[in-house]
């Protein structure tokens, strides 16, 4: 059987959380003909884990990791570092559903947490992690119900959180825009390329790492066989971590369910420290609107703003220059709302990034071929999701049993989509209406 890898991963703007990093030392693209024990594709948040925790598992195995670009600059260097721990649905208005549901989800989404502070920790990974939680923050009427509503689940599920009034929102953001908010305590902040560089630079001895090697196509067999411009990876075992890039593969029944959808970020100039007196505020503050469509905002401890917002429905995975710069103008716009007293800083970077959901929110996830597994559609909880998806999925592949394996698997799949031109054009205009509800939260 064989896999044509017809869409690659793109430049799609200058990814600001990567480009402020310092260069990295030279890659390895994969060259010749090269055999290993275990192929990960995909060397996201997803395969640098299941990469670790294979190799952690079986040391005398060989993992060959492989990855289009360099670690950190595709999709899981580009989301806005929330390792989120609660449910959170980007399909839906409301944060929290089914209790039991709900609880078995931030049992995973914790599990991911908790692995990756191991990590960090363990190998002293300088990514700028901060356990201070995340706001939420709310500007119209439904917004503010959104987050009643919000807080009464969390009431039910016995989390903690803290309501905050306008004022004490402004004491915290410096800006008077958000009229109610919800600081949730449970959030880890990051620096997500610098998270994935390091994960990718204290990688196990056994775990060879290939970078700007993007895989062209894929024959199945025994041996499977990834092939590139330069070279071929034989491993008679291989694990899929590349998210939504894995959307066309119709033979392993992925085509026609996972909806890969891309979102947007602009991350500011470091402002003066003139500046940073006029904002007032935390130093450091990470903000999910309470309309998941509305606007992300964190502000950094080096004096950077990243505004993240807008979303699109790109089926062959790439984002235009036209799509970046009506994206940027929508940035500017949602930053001067917001912080008025900093007029004319610009943004030095904007990008676009993807996503994989599904419809049910349901995962990709487990033995999908012989001797192929899979760990794909994250539903845009990237940092935890796909951390413990990665892991589980190793543990999965060589025979472990665990509470939180249980639960992985008992996720639905992801369930089919309406044929095109339908599905685009539905999506397109729920994305559409759903951001024009959002109103100022956007």
């Amino acid at each position: 059987m064989q896999l044509q890898c017809n869409f690659l991963p793109q430049n799609d703007g200058q990814p600001g959380w990567y480009e402020t990093l310092p260069p990295p030392a030279p890659g390895n693209p994969l060259k010749g003909a090269v055999r290993a024990d275990w192929a990960v594709l995909g060397a996201g948040l997803a395969g640098l884990a299941a990469a670790r925790r294979l190799a952690e598992l079986l040391p005398e195995a060989s993992i060959a990791l492989i990855d289009a670009k360099r670690v950190g600059f595709g999709a899981a260097g580009r989301n806005s570092g929330f390792m989120v721990d609660l449910p959170h649905d980007l399909t839906s208005h409301s944060y929290t559903s089914d209790r039991t549901a709900d609880q078995r989800i931030i049992r995973l989404s914790r599990g991911g947490i908790d692995f990756m502070r191991q990590i960090v920790q363990r190998e002293g990974i300088e990514c700028d992690w901060r356990e201070q939680g995340k706001l939420h923050g709310a500007v119209n009427p439904q917004g503010i119900a959104a987050l009643e509503s919000f807080a009464k689940g969390l009431n039910g599920l016995g989390e903690p959180y803290t309501m905050l009034d306008a004022a004490r929102m402004k004491a915290i953001t410096g800006t008077d825009f958000y009229k109610s908010g919800l600081h949730a305590p449970g959030c880890v902040l990051v620096q997500p390329a610098a998270l994935c560089r390091g994960l990718a630079q204290s990688l196990p001895a056994n775990v060879t790492l290939y970078e700007d090697s993007p895989v062209l196509n894929i024959e199945l067999g025994k041996p499977h066989a990834l092939t590139t411009a330069q070279g071929v990876l034989s491993a008679p075992r291989m694990v899929m971590a590349n998210n939504a890039y894995a959307a066309p593969f119709g033979q392993l029944g992925l085509k026609g369910r996972l909806l890969p959808v891309y979102t947007y970020a602009s991350l500011t100039r470091e402002l003066t420290a003139e500046e940073q007196a006029r904002l007032g505020g935390d130093q450091s503050w990470g903000l999910i609107p309470a309309d998941p469509l509305g606007t992300t905002v964190r502000r950094l401890a080096n004096g950077r703003i990243c505004i993240r917002n807008s979303f699109t429905y790109n089926p062959r995975l790439a984002a235009s220059p036209r799509t970046l710069e009506r994206v940027r103008r929508a940035h500017r716009h949602s930053f001067e709302a917001r912080f008025p007293m900093l007029p004319g800083v610009p943004f030095e970077y904007t990008w676009g990034g993807a996503l994989c959901i599904s419809r049910n929110s349901g995962s990709a996830f487990g033995e999908i071929a012989p001797d192929v597994f899979s760990a794909v559609c994250c539903n845009g909880l990237g940092l935890t999701r796909s951390t413990v998806a990665g892991k589980l999925i190793a543990e999965y592949a060589v025979g472990m049993d665990s509470e939180l394996l249980d639960i992985m698997l008992d996720q639905p799949a992801p369930c089919w989509n309406p044929p095109e031109p339908f599905l685009g054009l539905g999506l397109r205009s729920s994305i559409a209406w759903k951001e024009w509800q959002a109103g100022a939260e956007l």
